[in-house]
């Protein structure tokens, strides 16, 4: 064979290769969607500060909570996406066909409780985004918190549930901008690597009220709902289902294998997004804002603001980029989770696909999220206050209402062979072990302590 001939084969496995590579990566990108934004919405403002005092106060000794909370994340959200698929219906439905009259009266109750911390936490994110745009000399903070909540819930009532998916796609990349700032300002990668991979804990009240705050932060309850609920949506748009998810079980075995393989890339790699988000603040805060001293840091936008005279201008405006992108997705998947979740649970029809005439009381709880957080958000209230409370509320349902997620997916039932394995059952009582200790060593050491 001539090499002219040599050449010509090569440049072919070359092409074929690449052409290879753009299939997979379309399939991923066109697989991606309720993990990634579930992931993303899971770093808002109040996650966004909270990842950021705890860089500034103990430097990088919080990143190997990077590496603990990774697997809980993915085991847990896998499970709620499985419930999803298997069934075609959404955590609420399933509560309902599993428990009694009194497990469901407290599933409610630990539901309202949800959707009042979820209200409260709007609030804190709308004035993050608004801080956000003061930061960028955009305007005042309290004029960009009420168009925020309006235009988001404008979008959510108008808007149908293919066209918001792609938004919130859109949004979740502006938090691509916190690896970017840590590459800029990181500079002893080294120890960072050795934090990150060797832990160092240290019991003061401070450090543990702390601990608590990363771990209820990064497994948040009303991720439960909405992992399941966003699934349900993508299925509900499927050829196969009409508006109705069609599960699993209903397809052939070729094609529920398949569904099942890329909806897990899609929460693995979603949850893995926010974690590298997480790693990234802790990490570039660590290195600036810890080792000058700035260890005061009580907000996104403080924190934000605080870079500018250590990293640059830039570093400062595009960190305020991100929380303001992250705010943006985080309020309507916080406004809509606990929304499906008590709808389902009342036998009433949910979703952004169905309108406000065919799935009123979801459309009003959600209404109650996005206005009441608004309202909440124009009036003279110290968000860090707020999220310190919403903290606290998170983290006693938290547990409970992981309890009856592990309940449900084990219900052989319901579930079928999809119900949970020994793995998901390990991963899950260990995140369930885990949040109920964090809330007993939250009241054990009197309370949050910043």
């Amino acid at each position: 064979m001539t090499p002219k001939a040599d050449g010509a084969e090569a440049k072919h496995h070359s092409a074929r290769r690449w052409a290879k590579f753009k299939a997979k990566c379309l399939k991923y990108l066109g697989a991606a969607g309720p993990g990634l934004i579930t992931g993303a919405s899971d770093d808002d403002p109040s996650g966004v500060a909270t990842y950021a005092q705890v860089g500034a106060k103990y430097g990088p000794t919080f990143l190997w909570t990077v590496v603990l909370t990774l697997p809980l994340m993915m085991g847990v959200q896998e499970i709620c996406d499985r419930t999803a698929l298997a069934t075609g219906s959404g955590l609420g439905e399933l509560a309902t066909k599993h428990f009694g009259r009194v497990g469901r009266a407290i599933i409610g109750v630990l539901l309202v409780i949800l959707i009042i911390a979820n209200t409260l936490n709007i609030a804190a994110d709308l004035v993050a985004i608004g801080s956000g745009m003061n930061l960028l000399r955009a305007g005042p903070t309290w004029l960009w918190a009420l168009l925020a909540g309006g235009i988001i819930t404008l979008i959510m009532v108008k808007g149908s549930s293919a066209r918001i998916n792609i938004i919130f796609k859109i949004l979740a990349a502006a938090l691509l901008v916190y690896v970017v700032v840590a590459i800029m300002v990181t500079k002893q990668w080294g120890r960072i690597l050795d934090y990150t991979f060797v832990p160092h804990v240290q019991f003061n009240r401070t450090y543990i009220s702390l601990l608590v705050a990363v771990l209820g932060t990064t497994i948040s309850p009303y991720l439960f709902f909405w992992q399941s609920a966003d699934r349900l949506e993508e299925m509900r748009l499927e050829p196969e289902g009409g508006l109705i998810a069609s599960p699993l079980r209903q397809r052939s075995h070729s094609h529920a294998a398949l569904k099942q393989r890329l909806s897990r890339v899609d929460v693995f790699s979603g949850m893995a997004f926010s974690n590298i988000v997480m790693f990234a603040i802790i990490a570039a805060t660590a290195e600036t804002l810890h080792v000058h001293h700035f260890d005061n840091i009580q907000s996104a936008a403080q924190a934000a603001n605080s870079l500018k005279p250590l990293a640059g201008r830039f570093a400062s405006a595009i960190f305020a980029l991100g929380f303001i992108g992250s705010g943006l997705l985080a309020v309507p998947v916080l406004a809509a989770s606990g929304s499906v979740g008590l709808s389902g649970l009342l036998k009433k029809k949910w979703g952004f696909s169905l309108s406000i005439r065919k799935a009123p009381l979801f459309y009003a709880l959600v209404g109650v999220g996005t206005i009441g957080g608004t309202a909440l958000s124009l009036l003279s209230i110290n968000p860090i206050k707020l999220l310190v409370f919403v903290a606290v509320i998170n983290g006693v349902i938290a547990a409970p209402l992981l309890a009856v997620v592990l309940i449900v997916s084990n219900n052989r039932h319901l579930m079928g062979k999809y119900a949970n394995g020994r793995l998901a059952n390990i991963i899950g009582g260990l995140a369930f072990a885990v949040m109920a200790l964090a809330s007993i060593a939250l009241f054990a050491t009197g309370g949050f302590s910043f």
